[in-house]
């Protein structure tokens, strides 16, 4: 039997004003890898052993998305972010943290996110983010030929897809859009397995932050009717939105 509860009201890290409320569902036991592959179709999201939803009084802000990865096309924008990194190469891994790995996390969220809720995580919270999962996890990274770690993914695999739990990268690294690169080694991973979705998380269209996530076309949203095309039409991949995406 599953187990839902709700988190109560706390600010919301990316709407000013707004206060956010989740719906939440330990994922433990033999049946945790299936759940959280349920959930996940459901528009749910992964937090250590928890699966997560936003459930927002009187907002619905946060739009569940994700990319049908057979149908991505490298379009000229994203060829150019492959080309500027190709110096770099793409490591899997078991789901094991480093010094290394937090060091640069540290040096993320200092530069990116100073003022997050994640700004003040130490060791024994970046272990836990890591090592704290139900699912079939894995942490990618890139590398520079001289051994030089630039960016990491937290990346849990499921049955309809890859999902994306937490990305960080070297935030002075900006001419080489490095958050963007992440998600494009996400879809070529998964059009070399045969998978179908690449999981985004939530498209938040009035966040700066989130926003850049409509530019990765097709792009499908969890609606009341099920997985749908994004409605938003947007202009196809401009310097902004893929400076916010790194």
């Amino acid at each position: 039997m599953n187990v839902f509860f709700s988190t109560e009201p706390a600010p919301c890290p990316y709407l000013p004003g707004q206060f956010e409320r989740r719906l939440v569902a330990p994922l433990e036991g033999e049946g945790a890898q299936a759940l959280h592959d349920r959930l996940v179709l459901a528009g749910f999201r992964r937090s250590q052993g928890f699966a997560y939803r936003p459930t927002c009084a009187g907002c619905n802000a946060c739009v569940p998305v994700r990319i049908p990865a057979a149908a991505f096309q490298f379009g000229r924008g994203w060829r150019k972010i492959l080309r500027q990194n190709d110096d770099l190469t793409a490591l899997a891994r078991p789901a094991v943290p480093t010094d290394e790995q937090f060091q640069l996390f540290r040096r993320y969220l200092a530069g990116r996110h100073a003022a997050g809720g994640m700004a003040e995580m130490g060791w024994p919270e970046y272990r836990a983010m890591i090592e704290d999962s139900p699912a079939a996890s894995m942490v990618v990274e890139w590398r520079l030929a001289d051994g030089t770690l630039l960016g990491v993914s937290l990346t849990d695999r499921c049955a309809s897809g890859l999902s994306g739990v937490y990305k960080f990268f070297a935030p002075e690294e900006v001419r080489r859009s490095l958050g963007s690169l992440i998600i494009l080694w996400h879809v070529r991973q998964a059009q070399a397995e045969g998978l179908p979705y690449v999981y985004l998380g939530y498209w938040i269209q009035a966040s700066r932050k989130m926003a850049y996530k409509a530019r990765f076309r097709p792009l499908e949203q969890l609606t009341a009717a099920g997985w749908r095309p994004l409605d938003q039409v947007a202009s196809p991949e401009p310097a902004a939105a893929l400076a916010a995406a790194g």
